[in-house]
């Protein structure tokens, strides 16, 4: 089996310490997590984490089947690429003076379909949403001018297919 992409879908109560107890998993395994997002779900008081990690398949089933152990966990997915829709954001803070001077910026920013979020005296700042090889082609364009501050967050996604969560909490609701 070849090592692919996938993004781990984990919906679980919000509880102090399971962040610790899940990344515990990847560490026993000697699996890289590439990115981690947490945030509320599309279900009341349930959070979502969404996990990217470069495994093979078996792995992940593995990784999976421990997540779902926890306690505080109501279920994990996990998705190919190919069957999610997914984004990463990122904020570079460039000097202003550049937006003015090097007309190469401005022709960055409307080609990679980037948004000025702000300007001041001192700095610009641009937001760029889309996956992570267009956000590395924007960094790789804009590094020759200086990138005074960069960060990107981690993979937000949904999955192409139904995920039946919803279905499953109301059965446990009954």
């Amino acid at each position: 089996m070849e090592n692919r992409t996938f993004t781990i879908s984990v919906y679980s109560e919000n509880n102090v310490g399971l962040l610790n107890r899940i990344s515990g998993i990847f560490l026993k395994r000697h699996i890289n997590i590439l990115s981690l997002n947490v945030s509320e779900s599309e279900i009341d008081n349930v959070s979502r984490f969404v996990i990217v990690v470069e495994t093979t398949e078996k792995w992940v089933k593995n990784i999976v089947g421990q997540i779902e152990k926890q306690i505080e966990v109501i279920k994990a997915f996990y998705h190919t690429d190919e069957e999610t829709i997914y984004l990463e954001n990122a904020l570079f803070k460039i000097h202003s003076n550049l937006l003015f001077d090097e007309k190469q910026i401005q022709n960055i920013i409307k080609e990679s379909q980037s948004t000025i979020v702000t300007v001041s005296r001192d700095f610009f700042v641009i937001s760029k949403s889309g996956r992570r090889s267009e956000i590395e082609e924007v960094h790789a364009k804009l590094k020759p001018y200086g990138i005074m501050q960069f960060v990107r967050s981690g993979r937000i996604s949904v999955s192409k297919e139904k995920m039946e969560v919803s279905t499953l909490l109301e059965e446990l609701k009954k």
